[in-house]
């Protein structure tokens, strides 16, 4: 209800509306960066972003970059490179923090590729494409130190950052007692910069920013910004979404509402498992995935399990699903295996 009446509040300004300093002032509080550049959604967020950073010969690493992020940096003609804790890619692996980053891979990525040649790394909180799985704080720690042991900076991806939080509360010794903000300011305090599909986690219709502390880089990314997105008042959104991002990145940080939202995807998790349903285990932040090529074994993956997993339970109930696997991330060798 409060988010309604701020989009109803909305001011409309062509530029230094209201909704805008909502906006900034609400993000500066969760991350605590300095500069907040809003863009209309997450992928035009990390395409300003790597515009700057990326391009060809460069290496981006990642615990596992989201599909339109990884698209941005391909379409940059750098690479994309995952490097998930060993058991992260696994459904059948029980453990906590099966997001977090392979820090022994990253360095080693680092070294052979060479610092200068990676503008940045990026860590996916929580790991989406792995199944929502959280990243933990000892991790995000760890990662910072290897990237400032070589002078990169280190960006995240924020568009679960909330049910991230919530992962650390509940299961990292040490923060039952914190706060999700808390939590969240922790985590922020370890990042340069962040991205954000605020689609997500900031719970809107449309919105994303980056927000980052260093000043030419956030320069360069203004600079942009106006060339496609708008003035850094509003980066092509109306006021109504300035404010309803202001609102949502509040709301999301309510216990009560993680704890509803995390459980009825632990619910889900639990039944499908009890009736026999492959998962990927244990259940994430924001949704159940279906293990389509164990669900499907008859199927091989060049003819798309998963798509044919989610066109069915759409002509069936009526479920809008989405895969993520051979299409979304469809690599081939030479002989046409996936």
């Amino acid at each position: 209800t409060d988010q309604w009446a701020a989009m109803i509040k909305g001011d409309e300004s062509y530029a230094g509306a209201k909704s805008w300093f909502n906006f900034e002032s609400a993000v500066r509080d969760v991350t605590g960066f300095s500069h907040v550049i809003p863009a209309h959604q997450g992928r035009a967020a990390e395409r300003l972003l790597f515009s700057v950073l990326a391009a060809e010969g460069k290496v981006v690493p990642s615990n596992t970059h989201f599909d339109t992020t990884r698209a941005n940096i391909e379409y940059r003609h750098a690479r994309a490179l995952d490097f998930v804790v060993p058991g992260g890619e696994d459904p059948d692996v029980i453990a906590d923090f099966k997001g977090n980053m392979d820090v022994d891979a990253l360095e080693k990525c680092i070294l052979d590729h060479g610092a200068e040649n990676i503008p940045v790394v990026m860590l996916t909180l929580t790991n989406n494409a792995t199944g929502g799985q959280p990243v933990s704080m000892q991790n995000i720690r760890e990662t910072k130190a290897v990237c400032h042991k070589y002078g990169l900076p280190l960006f995240f991806d924020v568009a679960r950052f909330a049910e991230n939080a919530w992962f650390i509360k509940t299961r990292e010794p040490g923060y039952a007692d914190k706060s999700l903000k808390e939590i969240a300011r922790e985590m922020f305090s370890h990042a340069d910069g962040c991205n954000m599909s605020a689609k997500k986690d900031a719970l809107v219709n449309i919105g994303g920013f980056i927000a980052l502390n260093d000043d030419r880089l956030a320069q360069e990314l203004k600079t942009l910004l106006i060339l496609s997105e708008g003035y850094v008042t509003y980066g092509g959104l109306a006021g109504r979404d300035l404010d309803a991002m202001a609102q949502g990145l509040k709301e999301v940080l309510d216990e009560n509402y993680m704890r509803y939202r995390i459980g009825m995807v632990e619910y889900l998790g639990e039944r499908l498992n009890q009736a026999g349903i492959p998962i990927f285990n244990p259940p994430g932040g924001h949704a159940i995935y279906i293990n389509a090529k164990k669900f499907l074994p008859q199927i091989p993956a060049w003819q798309f399990p998963g798509q044919a997993l989610v066109a069915e339970l759409f002509i069936e109930g009526g479920v809008r699903a989405c895969e993520i696997g051979s299409i979304m991330f469809g690599y081939w060798d030479k002989d046409g295996q996936f």
